[in-house]
Protein backbone atom coordinates (compact mmCIF):
# COMPACT_ATOMS: atom_id res chain seq x y z
CA UNK A 1 0.00 0.00 0.00
CA UNK A 2 1.31 3.45 -0.93
CA UNK A 3 2.03 5.82 1.98
CA UNK A 4 -0.55 8.54 2.44
CA UNK A 5 -0.19 12.26 2.11
CA UNK A 6 -1.79 14.47 4.75
CA UNK A 7 -3.17 17.91 3.96
CA UNK A 8 -4.00 20.11 6.95
CA UNK A 9 -6.10 23.18 6.21
CA UNK A 10 -5.47 26.28 8.33
CA UNK A 11 -8.00 28.91 7.17
CA UNK A 12 -6.56 31.96 8.96
CA UNK A 13 -5.05 35.10 7.43
CA UNK A 14 -4.05 38.54 8.68
CA UNK A 15 -6.48 39.87 6.06
CA UNK A 16 -8.17 38.30 3.05
CA UNK A 17 -6.56 39.25 -0.27
CA UNK A 18 -8.91 40.71 -2.85
CA UNK A 19 -8.34 37.84 -5.33
CA UNK A 20 -8.76 35.00 -2.78
CA UNK A 21 -11.58 32.51 -3.37
CA UNK A 22 -10.56 30.01 -0.68
CA UNK A 23 -12.38 29.17 2.56
CA UNK A 24 -10.26 31.48 4.70
CA UNK A 25 -10.55 34.76 6.60
CA UNK A 26 -9.12 36.86 9.43
CA UNK A 27 -9.92 35.52 12.91
CA UNK A 28 -8.64 36.18 16.42
CA UNK A 29 -6.49 33.99 18.71
CA UNK A 30 -9.48 32.43 20.51
CA UNK A 31 -10.83 31.18 17.19
CA UNK A 32 -7.43 29.69 16.35
CA UNK A 33 -7.31 27.86 19.69
CA UNK A 34 -10.77 26.38 19.11
CA UNK A 35 -9.81 25.39 15.58
CA UNK A 36 -6.67 23.54 16.67
CA UNK A 37 -8.77 21.74 19.33
CA UNK A 38 -11.16 20.53 16.63
CA UNK A 39 -8.37 19.68 14.20
CA UNK A 40 -6.68 17.46 16.81
CA UNK A 41 -10.01 15.75 17.47
CA UNK A 42 -10.45 15.10 13.74
CA UNK A 43 -6.95 13.61 13.50
CA UNK A 44 -7.73 11.21 16.35
CA UNK A 45 -11.02 10.20 14.71
CA UNK A 46 -9.57 9.71 11.20
CA UNK A 47 -9.00 5.92 11.32
CA UNK A 48 -12.53 5.25 12.60
CA UNK A 49 -14.00 7.61 9.99
CA UNK A 50 -12.17 5.85 7.16
CA UNK A 51 -13.09 2.41 8.48
CA UNK A 52 -16.73 3.42 8.82
CA UNK A 53 -17.01 4.16 5.11
CA UNK A 54 -15.08 1.05 4.09
CA UNK A 55 -11.93 2.92 3.05
CA UNK A 56 -8.37 1.98 3.99
CA UNK A 57 -6.31 4.69 5.65
CA UNK A 58 -2.57 3.97 5.44
CA UNK A 59 -0.72 4.47 8.70
CA UNK A 60 2.54 5.33 6.91
CA UNK A 61 2.78 8.96 5.76
CA UNK A 62 5.44 10.37 3.41
CA UNK A 63 4.09 13.90 2.91
CA UNK A 64 2.48 16.44 5.23
CA UNK A 65 1.25 19.73 3.81
CA UNK A 66 0.02 22.68 5.90
CA UNK A 67 -2.07 24.86 3.58
CA UNK A 68 -4.52 27.69 3.97
CA UNK A 69 -5.06 30.43 4.57
CA UNK A 70 -1.76 31.28 6.19
CA UNK A 71 -0.78 28.36 8.43
CA UNK A 72 2.42 30.17 9.45
CA UNK A 73 0.20 32.33 11.69
CA UNK A 74 -0.32 29.42 14.08
CA UNK A 75 1.85 29.52 17.20
CA UNK A 76 4.61 27.11 18.20
CA UNK A 77 2.27 25.64 20.83
CA UNK A 78 -0.42 25.06 18.19
CA UNK A 79 2.02 23.13 15.99
CA UNK A 80 3.31 21.14 18.97
CA UNK A 81 -0.25 19.99 19.70
CA UNK A 82 -0.94 19.14 16.06
CA UNK A 83 2.21 17.03 15.71
CA UNK A 84 1.46 15.20 18.94
CA UNK A 85 -1.96 14.33 17.52
CA UNK A 86 -0.47 13.22 14.19
CA UNK A 87 2.19 11.04 15.80
CA UNK A 88 -0.42 9.28 17.92
CA UNK A 89 -2.20 8.06 14.77
CA UNK A 90 0.30 8.03 11.91
CA UNK A 91 3.88 6.93 11.31
CA UNK A 92 5.74 9.75 9.59
CA UNK A 93 8.49 8.29 7.44
CA UNK A 94 12.06 9.44 8.07
CA UNK A 95 12.18 11.11 4.65
CA UNK A 96 8.72 12.71 4.95
CA UNK A 97 8.21 15.83 2.84
CA UNK A 98 6.88 18.41 5.29
CA UNK A 99 5.59 21.58 3.64
CA UNK A 100 4.36 24.83 5.16
CA UNK A 101 2.58 27.51 3.16
CA UNK A 102 3.84 30.86 4.41
CA UNK A 103 3.17 34.53 3.72
CA UNK A 104 6.53 36.33 3.57
CA UNK A 105 7.28 38.02 6.88
CA UNK A 106 4.58 36.11 8.77
CA UNK A 107 6.51 33.25 10.37
CA UNK A 108 7.63 33.82 13.96
CA UNK A 109 11.07 32.60 15.05
CA UNK A 110 9.72 30.27 17.73
CA UNK A 111 7.15 28.82 15.31
CA UNK A 112 9.86 28.14 12.73
CA UNK A 113 12.01 26.50 15.42
CA UNK A 114 9.13 24.24 16.48
CA UNK A 115 8.43 23.22 12.89
CA UNK A 116 12.10 22.49 12.26
CA UNK A 117 12.10 20.28 15.37
CA UNK A 118 9.40 18.19 13.70
CA UNK A 119 11.21 17.98 10.36
CA UNK A 120 10.05 20.97 8.30
CA UNK A 121 11.97 20.73 5.03
CA UNK A 122 9.86 22.59 2.47
CA UNK A 123 8.20 26.04 2.47
CA UNK A 124 5.85 27.45 -0.15
CA UNK A 125 6.06 31.26 -0.11
CA UNK A 126 3.00 33.20 -1.26
CA UNK A 127 4.98 35.90 -3.04
CA UNK A 128 2.49 36.35 -5.93
CA UNK A 129 4.56 39.29 -7.27
CA UNK A 130 8.01 40.78 -6.69
CA UNK A 131 6.62 44.18 -7.76
CA UNK A 132 5.50 46.13 -4.68
CA UNK A 133 2.71 48.07 -6.41
CA UNK A 134 1.05 44.84 -7.52
CA UNK A 135 1.33 43.29 -4.04
CA UNK A 136 -0.22 46.35 -2.38
CA UNK A 137 -3.08 46.46 -4.90
CA UNK A 138 -4.38 43.05 -3.82
CA UNK A 139 -3.82 43.49 -0.08
CA UNK A 140 -0.51 41.69 0.42
CA UNK A 141 1.58 42.98 3.34
CA UNK A 142 5.06 42.17 2.08
CA UNK A 143 7.53 43.87 -0.25
CA UNK A 144 10.11 42.41 -2.60
CA UNK A 145 12.80 42.97 0.03
CA UNK A 146 10.77 41.10 2.66
CA UNK A 147 10.38 38.15 0.25
CA UNK A 148 14.10 37.96 -0.48
CA UNK A 149 14.94 38.25 3.22
CA UNK A 150 12.52 35.39 3.98
CA UNK A 151 14.15 33.15 1.38
CA UNK A 152 17.59 33.89 2.88
CA UNK A 153 16.30 33.29 6.42
CA UNK A 154 14.79 29.92 5.50
CA UNK A 155 17.99 28.79 3.82
CA UNK A 156 20.02 29.87 6.82
CA UNK A 157 17.69 27.75 9.00
CA UNK A 158 18.31 24.71 6.80
CA UNK A 159 15.20 24.78 4.59
CA UNK A 160 16.44 24.32 1.03
CA UNK A 161 13.19 23.22 -0.63
CA UNK A 162 11.50 26.57 -1.28
CA UNK A 163 8.63 27.24 -3.66
CA UNK A 164 7.63 30.71 -4.84
CA UNK A 165 4.01 31.32 -5.92
CA UNK A 166 3.43 33.85 -8.70
CA UNK A 167 0.12 35.06 -10.14
CA UNK A 168 -0.27 36.30 -13.73
CA UNK A 169 -3.08 38.82 -14.12
CA UNK A 170 -2.79 40.96 -10.99
CA UNK A 171 -3.94 44.60 -11.11
CA UNK A 172 -1.31 46.97 -12.60
CA UNK A 173 0.65 44.05 -14.01
CA UNK A 174 2.29 44.59 -17.39
CA UNK A 175 4.44 42.45 -19.62
CA UNK A 176 7.48 44.28 -18.29
CA UNK A 177 6.57 43.94 -14.61
CA UNK A 178 5.77 40.25 -15.07
CA UNK A 179 9.24 39.77 -16.50
CA UNK A 180 10.67 41.38 -13.35
CA UNK A 181 8.91 38.80 -11.15
CA UNK A 182 10.11 35.91 -13.31
CA UNK A 183 13.68 37.18 -13.35
CA UNK A 184 13.66 37.69 -9.59
CA UNK A 185 12.37 34.16 -8.98
CA UNK A 186 15.15 32.75 -11.16
CA UNK A 187 17.78 34.99 -9.55
CA UNK A 188 16.69 33.83 -6.08
CA UNK A 189 17.69 30.33 -7.23
CA UNK A 190 14.66 28.64 -5.68
CA UNK A 191 14.14 25.03 -6.79
CA UNK A 192 10.38 25.32 -7.39
CA UNK A 193 8.01 27.94 -8.82
CA UNK A 194 4.22 27.80 -9.13
CA UNK A 195 2.51 30.04 -11.69
CA UNK A 196 -1.22 30.64 -11.53
CA UNK A 197 -3.44 32.76 -13.73
CA UNK A 198 -5.81 35.07 -11.87
CA UNK A 199 -9.15 33.33 -11.31
CA UNK A 200 -12.19 35.52 -11.96
CA UNK A 201 -15.31 34.25 -10.21
CA UNK A 202 -17.96 35.24 -7.69
CA UNK A 203 -15.98 33.77 -4.79
CA UNK A 204 -13.55 36.70 -4.46
CA UNK A 205 -14.05 40.45 -4.04
CA UNK A 206 -11.90 41.25 -7.05
CA UNK A 207 -13.65 38.63 -9.15
CA UNK A 208 -17.10 39.97 -8.32
CA UNK A 209 -15.96 43.50 -9.16
CA UNK A 210 -14.54 42.41 -12.51
CA UNK A 211 -17.72 40.56 -13.41
CA UNK A 212 -19.76 43.64 -12.50
CA UNK A 213 -17.49 45.91 -14.57
CA UNK A 214 -16.56 47.98 -11.52
CA UNK A 215 -13.38 49.74 -10.46
CA UNK A 216 -13.03 48.79 -6.79
CA UNK A 217 -10.00 46.71 -5.72
CA UNK A 218 -8.11 48.09 -8.75
CA UNK A 219 -10.31 45.98 -11.03
CA UNK A 220 -9.93 48.46 -13.90
CA UNK A 221 -6.16 47.83 -13.85
CA UNK A 222 -6.38 44.06 -14.34
CA UNK A 223 -4.69 43.05 -17.64
CA UNK A 224 -6.88 41.54 -20.34
CA UNK A 225 -7.11 37.81 -21.01
CA UNK A 226 -4.82 38.00 -24.02
CA UNK A 227 -2.00 39.56 -22.04
CA UNK A 228 -2.45 37.09 -19.17
CA UNK A 229 -2.18 34.22 -21.67
CA UNK A 230 1.04 35.71 -23.03
CA UNK A 231 2.40 36.02 -19.49
CA UNK A 232 1.71 32.37 -18.79
CA UNK A 233 3.42 31.21 -21.97
CA UNK A 234 6.37 33.49 -21.28
CA UNK A 235 6.70 31.94 -17.80
CA UNK A 236 6.81 28.46 -19.35
CA UNK A 237 9.58 29.48 -21.73
CA UNK A 238 11.57 31.69 -19.37
CA UNK A 239 11.61 29.32 -16.40
CA UNK A 240 12.47 26.37 -18.65
CA UNK A 241 15.37 28.31 -20.15
CA UNK A 242 16.61 29.08 -16.64
CA UNK A 243 16.75 25.50 -15.40
CA UNK A 244 13.26 25.33 -13.86
CA UNK A 245 11.27 23.28 -16.39
CA UNK A 246 7.53 22.82 -16.22
CA UNK A 247 6.29 19.45 -14.96
CA UNK A 248 2.59 20.26 -14.42
CA UNK A 249 0.22 22.93 -15.74
CA UNK A 250 0.99 25.35 -12.89
CA UNK A 251 4.25 23.96 -11.53
CA UNK A 252 7.93 24.22 -12.44
CA UNK A 253 10.88 22.59 -10.68
CA UNK A 254 14.56 21.96 -11.00
CA UNK A 255 15.31 18.23 -11.54
CA UNK A 256 14.53 16.24 -8.40
CA UNK A 257 12.55 19.03 -6.72
CA UNK A 258 8.93 18.38 -7.77
CA UNK A 259 6.36 18.47 -4.97
CA UNK A 260 5.88 14.92 -3.68
CA UNK A 261 2.61 15.87 -2.00
CA UNK A 262 1.01 17.53 -5.02
CA UNK A 263 2.03 14.62 -7.24
CA UNK A 264 -0.29 12.49 -5.12
CA UNK A 265 -3.25 14.51 -6.40
CA UNK A 266 -2.28 14.17 -10.05
CA UNK A 267 -1.33 10.47 -9.82
CA UNK A 268 -4.37 9.49 -7.72
CA UNK A 269 -2.34 8.28 -4.74
CA UNK A 270 -3.99 8.24 -1.29
CA UNK A 271 -4.27 11.49 0.62
CA UNK A 272 -6.28 12.59 3.63
CA UNK A 273 -7.49 16.15 4.07
CA UNK A 274 -7.99 17.46 7.59
CA UNK A 275 -9.55 20.76 8.57
CA UNK A 276 -11.94 23.20 6.96
CA UNK A 277 -12.95 22.42 3.35
CA UNK A 278 -10.23 19.76 3.08
CA UNK A 279 -10.60 17.06 0.40
CA UNK A 280 -9.54 13.41 0.58
CA UNK A 281 -9.10 10.40 -1.68
CA UNK A 282 -8.65 6.95 -0.17
CA UNK A 283 -8.91 4.08 -2.60
CA UNK A 284 -12.26 4.33 -4.35
CA UNK A 285 -13.60 6.99 -2.00
CA UNK A 286 -13.59 10.76 -2.29
CA UNK A 287 -14.87 12.98 0.48
CA UNK A 288 -14.49 16.50 1.80
CA UNK A 289 -15.06 18.51 4.95
CA UNK A 290 -17.57 21.32 5.29
CA UNK A 291 -16.49 24.82 4.24
CA UNK A 292 -18.55 26.40 7.06
CA UNK A 293 -16.22 27.24 9.96
CA UNK A 294 -18.92 27.22 12.62
CA UNK A 295 -20.18 23.85 11.42
CA UNK A 296 -16.65 22.46 11.40
CA UNK A 297 -15.94 23.67 14.94
CA UNK A 298 -19.19 22.06 16.11
CA UNK A 299 -18.20 18.76 14.52
CA UNK A 300 -21.21 18.68 12.24
CA UNK A 301 -21.35 16.08 9.51
CA UNK A 302 -19.57 16.83 6.26
CA UNK A 303 -21.05 15.94 2.86
CA UNK A 304 -21.45 12.21 2.34
CA UNK A 305 -18.44 10.39 0.85
CA UNK A 306 -18.65 9.58 -2.85
CA UNK A 307 -17.73 6.25 -4.38
CA UNK A 308 -15.64 6.72 -7.53
CA UNK A 309 -16.98 4.41 -10.23
CA UNK A 310 -14.55 2.62 -12.56
CA UNK A 311 -15.59 4.96 -15.40
CA UNK A 312 -15.02 8.05 -13.24
CA UNK A 313 -11.67 6.66 -12.11
CA UNK A 314 -10.64 6.30 -15.77
CA UNK A 315 -11.66 9.88 -16.53
CA UNK A 316 -9.77 11.12 -13.48
CA UNK A 317 -6.69 9.18 -14.48
CA UNK A 318 -6.76 10.76 -17.93
CA UNK A 319 -7.51 14.36 -16.94
CA UNK A 320 -5.16 14.41 -13.96
CA UNK A 321 -2.47 12.64 -15.98
CA UNK A 322 -2.76 15.22 -18.75
CA UNK A 323 -2.00 17.96 -16.23
CA UNK A 324 1.51 16.52 -16.08
CA UNK A 325 3.98 17.23 -18.87
CA UNK A 326 4.67 13.49 -19.13
CA UNK A 327 1.08 13.01 -20.30
CA UNK A 328 -0.62 9.62 -20.59
CA UNK A 329 -0.16 6.44 -22.58
CA UNK A 330 -1.63 6.82 -26.06
CA UNK A 331 -4.74 4.65 -26.44
CA UNK A 332 -4.50 2.21 -29.33
CA UNK A 333 -8.17 2.30 -30.29
CA UNK A 334 -11.61 3.40 -29.20
CA UNK A 335 -13.67 6.57 -29.61
CA UNK A 336 -10.99 8.69 -27.95
CA UNK A 337 -8.49 8.24 -30.80
CA UNK A 338 -10.11 10.55 -33.41
CA UNK A 339 -10.70 13.19 -30.74
CA UNK A 340 -7.04 13.12 -29.75
CA UNK A 341 -5.97 13.21 -33.40
CA UNK A 342 -8.03 16.35 -33.94
CA UNK A 343 -6.52 17.99 -30.83
CA UNK A 344 -3.05 17.20 -32.22
CA UNK A 345 -3.96 18.85 -35.54
CA UNK A 346 -5.16 21.91 -33.61
CA UNK A 347 -1.82 22.18 -31.84
CA UNK A 348 -3.31 21.47 -28.42
CA UNK A 349 -1.75 18.03 -27.92
CA UNK A 350 1.48 16.38 -29.02
CA UNK A 351 2.75 12.84 -29.43
CA UNK A 352 5.72 11.82 -27.27
CA UNK A 353 6.63 8.29 -28.34
CA UNK A 354 3.95 6.03 -26.85
CA UNK A 355 2.47 8.91 -24.85
CA UNK A 356 0.37 11.94 -25.62
CA UNK A 357 0.55 15.23 -23.76
CA UNK A 358 -0.69 18.78 -23.86
CA UNK A 359 1.33 21.37 -25.77
CA UNK A 360 2.07 24.76 -24.14
CA UNK A 361 -1.00 26.10 -25.94
CA UNK A 362 -2.99 23.08 -24.74
CA UNK A 363 -1.93 23.65 -21.15
CA UNK A 364 -3.08 27.25 -21.45
CA UNK A 365 -6.46 26.04 -22.74
CA UNK A 366 -6.55 22.84 -20.67
CA UNK A 367 -10.10 23.36 -19.39
CA UNK A 368 -11.34 23.60 -22.99
CA UNK A 369 -9.42 20.47 -23.94
CA UNK A 370 -10.81 18.50 -21.01
CA UNK A 371 -14.33 19.72 -21.75
CA UNK A 372 -14.02 18.59 -25.38
CA UNK A 373 -12.79 15.16 -24.35
CA UNK A 374 -15.51 14.76 -21.76
CA UNK A 375 -18.26 16.11 -24.02
CA UNK A 376 -17.32 13.70 -26.76
CA UNK A 377 -17.80 10.77 -24.39
CA UNK A 378 -14.37 9.75 -25.52
CA UNK A 379 -13.47 7.43 -22.67
CA UNK A 380 -14.98 4.05 -22.02
CA UNK A 381 -13.92 0.89 -20.23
Amino acid sequence: MSPAGLYLSVPFCRAKCSYCNFASDAFGPARMDAYVDRLCEEIAQAPAKASGMGATLPRDVDSVYFGGGTPSLLSAVHFQRIFEALQAVFSLQTDVELTLECAPGQLADDTLAELLRHGLNRVSLGVQSFVDQESRAVGRFHTKDVCLAEIARLRSAGVQEINVDLIAGLPHQTHESWRISLEQAAAADVPHVSVYMLEVDEESRLGRELIAGGVRYHAHHVPDDGLVAEMYLEACEFLGNNGIPQYEISNFARPGHASRHNLKYWKRLPYLGLGLDAHSMLGGWRFQNTDDLNAYLEGKAAPDPVVVTPHEALEEEVFLGLRLNEGILLPEDGPVVPVLQQLVREGLMQLQGERIALTPKGRLLSNDVFTELLGAGAFSL
